[in-house]
């Protein structure tokens, strides 16, 4: 997968905050492997005060225990980069925001820090919306650690975005 480039994530950020402010609704982030990346893309949109509520970067586990309510078994059973971490990460961010939905997304983005269970490249997504039921997956990107950054966060948006469209 191509490296998407910073008009095409500028394109699907605009696409979100637009369909955020036909529902009336505002997104959260929850951060790991991104590392903040996502929000600055949509904060960097003009006017995203209307539909940006706040962003969460939680890199260590000790910050998604106490930021996000991950509980320390999910994490022990699991791991930091898991469908199941991403899912309770998603669920916190709305928990604790006032926001409508949630992008959440852990990875390995490199270039340490891999396994043969999950190398460099292995990311997890999670989107969840209020009144819905959350979806979560996990992607093997290639590329060095910018790649892996740039293509999570457009991954990010996207799944939003289908979320939203369902």
């Amino acid at each position: 997968m191509p490296v998407p480039s910073e008009h095409a994530r500028t394109t699907l950020a605009t696409e979100l905050g637009e369909r955020l402010l036909h529902l009336k609704q505002r997104v959260a982030t929850v951060e790991s492997c991104t590392g903040g990346g996502i929000a600055q893309q949509l904060t960097a949109i003009a006017g995203s005060s209307r539909w940006f509520e706040r962003g969460f970067v939680t890199y260590s586990n000790d910050a998604k225990i106490e930021m996000l309510g991950v509980q320390p078994a999910l994490l022990q059973n699991h791991g930091a980069v898991s469908v199941e971490t991403a899912r309770a990460m998603a669920e916190g961010g709305l928990r604790y925001s006032r926001a409508d939905c949630c992008i959440a997304v852990t990875g390995v983005a490199g270039p340490d820090g891999g396994s043969a269970e999950k190398p460099v490249g292995t990311v997890c997504f999670a989107w969840a919306a209020r009144a819905r039921n959350s979806v979560a997956t996990q992607v093997h990107f290639v590329g060095d650690r910018h790649a892996v950054r740039q293509q999570s966060l457009a991954r990010a948006l996207a799944g939003l975005l289908d979320l939203l469209a369902s």
